[in-house]
Formats: C-alpha cells, sequence, structure tokens
C-alpha cells in the first residue's frame, strides 16, 4: 500500500486530502508544517509528498530538498501559478490548482505514483500495469455509445503528437480529456500543464504562457518562466482557446509553426517541445469569419478532433454518475448510506443539465449535505431551482457607483441575480473591461464569461477589453 504524507497548514484542506486518500486506500500521515512533517516522520520514507506551496516556516518546496528520493505535488492556488511553474524547476514532480476537485487529485496521485519508483511502493511488484491508470476508462465515466468512442479516440491519438482540440459545453470534463491524452502518452513522465485562458486577465496572459524578461513591462521585476516552457517535454492543456487575445493567438502559433517562444521583452528564442492539447465549448470556425479567432491558428489546432457529448446525449450514464458522487461525496460528510429515492432518479434522468456533469456533481452535493436521513427526494436536489430566487446581497457589489446602489435598493425586492447581471453588464460593458466588470460583480473573469454564455450577452470586443 503505497504511502503519502500531506503537508498542509490549513485544518479543512488537510482532512479533506487525508480522508479521500485514505478511502481510495492510500496509507496516509499528515503535518502542518515541513518542521512538523520532519518532527515526527522521516518525509523520504514515503511514496509522495503532498504539499501546500505556501506554509508556516519552511515553504513546501523545501521538502524536494530535505527528501530527495521521494516525489513531491505541489498545491498552490491558480494566482500562484508562476510560483507553482518555479517550484516545477526546483524538482516538483507536478502541481495542482486550488480549488481542485476530487477526481483531479486522485488522478494526479495515481500518475505520479505509477511513473515514480519508490523503495517502499508496494504495487510496483503487485504485477499492475501502469499504462492502465492512463486509460480514459479509469479516468472518466462513460457507458454509453457516445463516451465509448471518445475513449476510442482518446486511445488511438494519445500515443502520436499530434494536436488535438477538444469540443465541449461547459462542465462536460474536457480536462479529464486531457489528462488521459497526457497519461496515456510517451509524455506521461513530464508535467502537464494546464491553464484556463478566460481565468487570467487580458493583460497578464502573454506574459503568463510565455514568460517575460526583467523590466518587460511595468511590474516586471524579475526575469519569469512561462507556462509553455515550464511544459517543455510535456503536455500544455489550453482551455477555452478561444478566449486569447490576438497578439496571444499570433505567439501561439509560431509555437505550433516553428516550435519555439519568445518571451515578453526578450529579442531572443529557444526551442520547446510541447504536445499542445486545447479545448473550447466555442465555434472557432464561426469565430474565424468573424476575425475573433486566426483561421491559420484554427487549421494548426484542429488536426484532431475530440467533441465531448453533453450529460443530456448521455440519457443512460446520468444515473451512474450520480452513483458515483453519491458515494464520493457520502464518505465526505459522513454518510456513507445516501441512497437516491425513485423520484429522485426520475427527476435526475428527466433535468436537462445545461451545466453537464458538473452541474449534476454540485446537485449531489447539495443534496448530501442537506440531506437528514438516508434518502435524497427530488426537493433536495432542488433541479428546478435555476437561481430566480436568489437575490442581490448589500454587499455584492463594492466600489461608489451611485446609479448601482440605487438599483440595489429600489428593486432587491423583485431582482433575481441573473436579471442584475444582465442589466449590469449590458449597462456598463462598453465603459468597463472585463476584469473590471468582473471585479465589480464580485466574480472572477471565468464566471463573467461564463455568465455570458449561459444567459447570450455577447462579449464586445473594444479596445478598454
Amino acid at each position: 500500500m503505497p504511502r503519502i504524507l500531506i503537508v498542509e497548514d490549513e485544518d479543512i484542506i488537510r482532512s479533506a486530502v487525508r480522508k479521500l486518500l485514505l478511502h481510495a486506500g492510500y496509507d496516509v500521515e499528515d503535518a502542518g508544517s515541513v518542521e512538523e512533517a520532519e518532527l515526527n516522520h522521516d518525509p523520504d520514507q514515503f511514496d509522495l509528498i503532498i504539499s501546500d506551496l505556501r506554509l508556516p516556516g519552511a515553504a513546501g518546496t523545501e521538502l524536494i530538498n530535505r527528501a530527495p528520493n521521494t516525489p513531491v505535488l505541489i498545491m498552490t492556488s491558480y494566482a500562484s501559478l508562476r510560483s507553482a511553474v518555479d517550484s516545477m524547476k526546483m524538482g516538483a514532480v507536478e502541481y495542482i490548482a486550488k480549488p481542485f476537485d476530487h477526481d483531479e487529485m486522485l488522478a494526479a496521485v495515481e500518475s505520479i505514483l505509477a511513473r515514480t519508483e519508490s523503495p517502499t511502493q508496494e504495487r510496483r511488484e503487485s504485477g499492475s500495469n501502469p499504462s492502465e491508470n492512463g486509460d480514459p476508462a479509469s479516468i472518466m465515466y462513460g457507458k454509453c455509445e457516445p463516451m465509448q468512442r471518445v475513449f476510442t479516440l482518446i486511445r488511438k491519438v494519445a500515443p502520436t503528437e499530434t494536436t488535438v482540440l477538444v469540443q465541449g459545453e461547459s462542465g462536460t470534463g474536457k480536462e479529464l480529456v486531457a489528462r488521459a491524452l497526457h497519461l496515456s502518452s510517451p509524455r506521461a513522465a513530464k508535467p502537464l500543464i494546464s491553464v484556463n485562458c478566460a481565468a487570467i486577465p487580458e493583460s497578464l496572459i502573454e506574459s503568463e504562457l510565455f514568460g517575460h524578461e526583467k523590466g518587460a513591462f511595468t511590474g516586471a521585476v524579475s526575469a519569469r518562466t512561462g507556462l509553455i516552457e515550464a511544459a517543455d517535454a510535456g503536455s500544455l492543456f489550453l482551455d477555452e482557446i478561444g478566449e486569447l487575445p490576438a497578439e496571444a493567438q499570433a505567439r501561439l502559433l509560431r509555437v505550433l509553426q516553428e516550435g519555439e517562444i519568445r518571451k515578453v521583452g526578450s529579442t531572443q528564442s529557444r526551442k520547446v517541445n510541447v504536445r499542445m492539447i486545447a479545448a473550447t465549448h466555442r465555434n472557432l470556425k464561426a469565430m474565424t469569419r468573424t476575425g475573433e479567432f486566426r483561421e491559420d491558428l484554427y487549421y494548426r489546432l484542429n488536426v484532431m478532433q475530440i467533441r465531448i457529448p453533453p450529460l443530456r446525449e448521455r440519457q443512460s450514464d446520468i444515473l451512474g454518475l450520480a452513483r458515483r458522487f453519491l458515494v464520493a461525496q457520502g464518505d465526505r460528510v459522513g454518510k456513507p448510506n445516501l441512497n437516491l429515492s425513485p423520484e429522485a432518479m426520475r427527476a435526475l434522468e428527466r433535468h436537462r443539465w445545461p451545466g453537464n456533469v458538473r452541474e449534476l456533481e454540485n446537485a449531489i452535493e447539495r443534496a448530501s449535505i442537506l440531506c437528514d436521513g438516508d434518502i435524497i427526494t427530488p426537493s433536495l436536489l432542488d433541479l428546478d431551482g435555476e437561481g430566480g430566487d436568489e437575490y442581490i446581497p448589500e454587499t455584492l457589489v463594492e466600489g461608489n457607483n451611485e446609479q448601482l446602489r440605487s438599483r440595489e435598493t429600489d428593486s432587491a425586492s423583485d431582482l433575481s441575480l441573473e436579471d442584475y447581471f444582465q442589466h449590469f453588464v449590458l449597462e456598463n460593458q462598453d465603459r468597463m473591461s472585463e476584469t473590471e466588470l468582473a471585479q465589480k460583480l464580485g466574480i472572477s473573469r471565468k464566471s463573467l464569461w461564463e455568465r455570458r454564455q449561459r444567459l447570450g450577452i455577447p462579449r464586445k470586443k473594444t479596445s478598454g477589453n
């Protein structure tokens, strides 16, 4: 049984990861700091260390030096991706961005244990085949015919160097496809770097992807390695690639054509060997006709296309997915005997699932928490509640925009969250950038973008954005 050490100073996160790994069959110990880990354990006697990047005392990356024979998986917030890249340069085998879902964590752990040899790793001698851990059927769930076709495509294209474009609606599991492609490829021992292009401010995206030299722009106090360079010899997953601004598209095209990157502020290029996996829920072909997406880049990306079906086209998978989420969530909240009532099952099958698998997982999580007994009923799933009963809290919008405050005061009793969002965006998008809109609404740029798509509010392409 593989031994794993968790080093995390936040009790809630440490406890959640510990329970998750114990349930998955691992032998788990934990500590709140590097110093505590060394005091109570011998870090080099574990098969894997999972550590937060920022800890009281020594940083989590210090464990790379103090346990040189043990692979280290670094946990970090998305805002600290640059630090995560630096930690991989220091010797971390992989990073995982918070907040992460449980399947993502388990897949990362399985991948690391499969590709590293540790003195105490018992399953190395059990005859298990490490390549099986990258099989899409072990990473994603899908018994229906459309998903079986997806699995077949992944198995065929993964061993190649072909660029892949993954298409699917939000919440269908595009990142899981990227992980399956990477883990089934000859690059599995190298990093998979995942980037959501919609979640990074447009002013920073070139620096994040390609890196920058010291003094390249205001605030660039030192040179930085970009995420593409960090993925050298591995795979790069660019989620929501349709959100890339024009200049970044041109730079990315050069990476695909020439295998070269040039840091922001640099005159020198360097070669990189990266397998590119891109994903989007948008129609990139249509975007090339409107000039929003480069046609030459589209054809470079669209060598092999994998389409993930929405959940409404996977009718036979709905209850199977729900049961998997129910078991996992039941373990997390200490309710191992949770079951769905027949009426709840019918409600799940009738629902259209606009948010796809992610919406289903959220519904099960919510119902598991609210359930007082062992049976989940339709009312606990709350599938008819699409947010129309949610109202704007008085403190949602920060700042001193009097027009917004008066609207909030006058209409809070009858204005739903979606109505408020739509009114606010339409009234302010001509004078605010996407980042400013998101900040005023108190949400991320990715959430802003996803709500635009759901409500059919096109994004204004102005110089201010």
